[in-house]
């Protein structure tokens, strides 16, 4: 599965942006999907994360109620929708792809076979 990120730019606090992640190579709705961002001298972290069908979507703390994910299987594509931004929000933003096998465990980075090059986020004050 081949992913590409897009939608990142600079916003001011309190302010919006959407994120795409496009899949390409295999069946897209195989696959669990998630967000992970990493900002700069920090570890990746989980974002937010969604099942194959859309039907379950998990959240960190820190954006629930202000991030909202989901996806278009007919599009092979997810959007991460981020509302009330704040500066601590930037990061560089990655999507991820996960094959169920048995195991699923949506905020671990290790859990998640593919990979996008990330997108940037960044919030000013």
């Amino acid at each position: 599965v081949q992913l590409q990120a897009s939608g990142g730019g600079l916003v001011q606090a309190g302010g919006s942006l959407r994120l795409s992640c496009a899949a390409s190579g295999r069946t897209f709705s195989n696959y669990a999907m998630g967000w992970f961002r990493q900002a700069p001298g920090k570890e990746r972290e989980f974002v937010a994360a969604i099942s194959w069908s859309g039907g379950t979507t998990y959240y960190a703390n820190s954006v629930k109620g202000r991030f909202t994910f989901s996806r278009e299987n007919a599009r092979n594509t997810v959007y991460l929708q981020m509302k009330s931004l704040k500066p601590e929000d930037t990061a560089v933003y990655y999507c991820a792809a996960g094959d169920y096998s048995g195991s699923y465990y949506p905020k671990s980075p290790s859990w998640y076979d593919y990979w996008g090059q990330g997108t940037l986020v960044t919030v000013s004050s």
